[in-house]
């Protein structure tokens, strides 16, 4: 069988075979026609045939190969190939008819037509689904003893696109069923596999009929779901995997490659942010976009979701080359036609950003650029203002002065009643925003306030990883720690939104749902990598850092804010003069610079509500 299979996959890779093939079965679906019409020697009718048996082949493979139906590999066809392939085969009957009719190449009796064109039709689709049997029964042939049994968690489309690829293709798992939460699902059969139950009773099942690996295929779950499930099986030591959301899975296509480990932010308890940007993202699209601090996670990621919303030019700001010229790497992966500048400045050197605006004058600023690292910017108070208020103050006055459409500063929640220097200077950032606001009033500024993101480059989980991969221990401040957490995607799709929700001098604020845990955190990332918090890994405490809070907040008043028309999105009503004057501002933010002894005195003095 396997000497079979390996001879029928060469014939499968090679299009003039299959073309030959496909001329010799059409050829003997005419004689069918005309043998079970006529008689089996065909006497009256033998000039007709030959005719009809070389005209008739010869059309149809011409038109199968124009149309491309010998580019397929037949071996990973699937459904639409074979539509395709209908239609085609119709197409070109057809096509054949018509020319007969115009050259009346011969006689072709309408039984006989019948008779070919259905003989035809199951003759050369045999032929393409001979390869898909002949490959199911290699791969079934093989000995499962050599491969995994495997659970599908969701027996919707996903689970059962995943169960018939997985029975098709050689891989080291081999599918044995489907737990389902969908009642009318369980007990029945779907892709050939049963529905065993419910996922309550998950552990029960994998027990009982000894499965070595559980895939989870539901791309629509949230964090708390797979949570659940994960949690319901970490007890078992059993390998646990999953296709991406939907997000990830934005072409629709559902396969084995697709599968991947259980990661940290698959089990955040709280559902993804959902926000369809292209409604509202008008004000991006024939537009000059300008995003400072282009290289870092959020910046980068600004950059990526901008360009699908078809800016006519995007400007990249970096003060770290290295940064700048990574994204560009990757950005010519994409093979993108809308034109990026990549410009290597400081965003608080006034003469580079002044040269930026008068020459490309662009329509719409997104600042990520900013010092965040909360121990390192203690003891840094004068660069953290430099580059924070100053480097705000210095594009939201380019921005007035040359009448830009509007500027998006990315906030943070720890400028909520801050106890660090950075979330004290992001805290000034917002006040700039809203004095500038009042001084160019053609523009329109706006802030978006949220908190921690997975994956960036001052999260705590690379470091996690670091420490689990080297033995251990992980280090956690302080077991009460918590933080938001989001999805860096969700970060950025709020930015844009906060974009197009603004008319100038608004501070947004995303519902981020209920904080996390350090510690949990650090438990379940030992947890994915195999490892058994506590036992295998320790997890150690090393005390609150400089700057840090337990728990931060997103606002100074709960009930000081509104809701706006997307669900998650608020509003604060807070004002700068409610939180210390800003008059002597310019004057004051020039002296920290100029006075590093003086720096955090200063910066006391300007936002009266950070205590250390």
């Amino acid at each position: 069988m396997s000497a079979l299979h390996s001879v029928w996959r060469k014939i499968a890779g090679r299009r003039y075979v299959i073309a030959t093939l496909d001329f010799i079965l059409l050829a003997l679906a005419v004689y069918l026609g005309y043998a079970i019409r006529l008689g089996m020697v065909i006497p009256a009718y033998v000039h007709d045939w030959q005719n009809v048996t070389l005209a008739l082949p010869a059309v149809m493979v011409l038109m199968f190969w124009a149309f491309g139906q010998y580019s397929t590999i037949w071996l990973h066809a699937g459904t639409e190939d074979y539509l395709k392939f209908t239609w085609l085969y119709i197409i070109s009957f057809m096509v054949f008819l018509l020319v007969n009719n115009i050259f009346k190449i011969s006689v072709f009796p309408r039984t006989s037509f019948a008779i070919t064109f259905s003989a035809g039709i199951i003759l050369c689709g045999g032929l393409r689904f001979s390869w898909l049997v002949t490959k199911s029964i290699h791969v079934n042939s093989k000995s499962h003893d050599k491969k995994l049994k495997a659970l599908i968690v969701g027996a919707g489309e996903a689970g059962a696109f995943l169960a018939r690829d997985l029975m098709r293709n050689t891989s080291e798992l081999f599918p044995a069923g489907f737990v389902d939460d969908d009642p009318q699902k369980i007990g029945r059969n779907i892709s050939g596999l049963k529905v065993f139950g419910s996922t309550k009773e998950l552990e029960k099942i994998v027990t009982r009929e000894k499965f070595e690996v559980v895939l989870i295929a539901i791309p629509s779950a949230n964090g708390a779901k797979i949570r659940e499930i994960y949690d319901t099986l970490a007890p078992l030591n059993i390998d646990v995997r999953i296709l991406p959301s939907l997000r990830e899975l934005a072409d629709g296509q559902v396969s084995v490659s697709r599968l991947r480990n259980v990661k940290l932010e698959d089990l955040l308890g709280r559902e993804p942010v959902r926000i369809n940007l292209k409604p509202e993202a008008n004000y991006i699209q024939g537009k000059k976009i300008l995003i400072t601090g282009a290289g870092g996670s959020i910046g980068s990621e600004i950059v990526r979701q901008v360009l699908h919303n078809n800016p006519s030019e995007i400007f990249a700001l970096g003060h770290g080359e290295q940064s700048i010229y990574l994204l560009n790497e990757g950005l010519a992966k994409l093979n993108i036609k809308i034109p990026v500048r990549l410009i290597i400045a400081d965003v608080a050197d006034a003469v580079a950003i002044d040269d930026l605006f008068k020459k490309y004058k662009p329509d719409v600023i997104f600042h990520a650029a900013a010092h965040k690292h909360v121990p390192l910017m203690q003891t840094c108070a004068r660069e953290a203002m430099r580059v924070n208020d100053i480097g705000t103050r210095t594009l939201a006055r380019a921005a007035g002065k040359y009448k830009a459409d509007r500027m998006v500063l990315i906030s943070t929640d720890k400028a909520v009643h801050p106890s660090s220097v950075m979330g004290a200077t992001k805290r000034l950032a917002e006040k700039i925003l809203e004095l500038e606001q009042k001084n160019y009033p053609d523009t329109k500024f706006m802030a978006v306030r949220f908190g921690n993101v997975l994956g960036s480059r001052g999260s705590v989980i690379p470091k996690f990883e670091e420490q689990i991969a080297n033995g251990g221990p992980v280090t956690v401040t302080h077991p009460d720690m918590k933080r938001y957490f989001m999805l860096i995607p969700e970060a950025v799709s709020l930015v844009i939104q906060a974009g197009a929700l603004g008319r100038g001098g608004e501070l947004f604020v995303l519902d981020m749902g209920e904080p996390v845990k350090i510690r949990d955190m650090a438990e379940l990332l030992i947890r994915l990598c195999g490892y058994e918090p506590y036992s295998d890994i320790d997890i150690v405490y090393t005390g609150i850092r400089p700057g840090e809070k337990l728990e931060e907040e997103l606002f100074y008043d709960s009930n000081a804010v509104n809701n706006t028309q997307h669900p998650k999105i608020f509003v604060s009503n807070i004002k700068a003069s409610q939180t210390g004057q800003v008059d002597n501002l310019n004057d004051t933010l020039e002296r920290a610079v100029n006075n590093p002894e003086e720096a955090m005195k200063l910066l006391k003095e300007l936002v009266p509500e950070f205590t250390i």
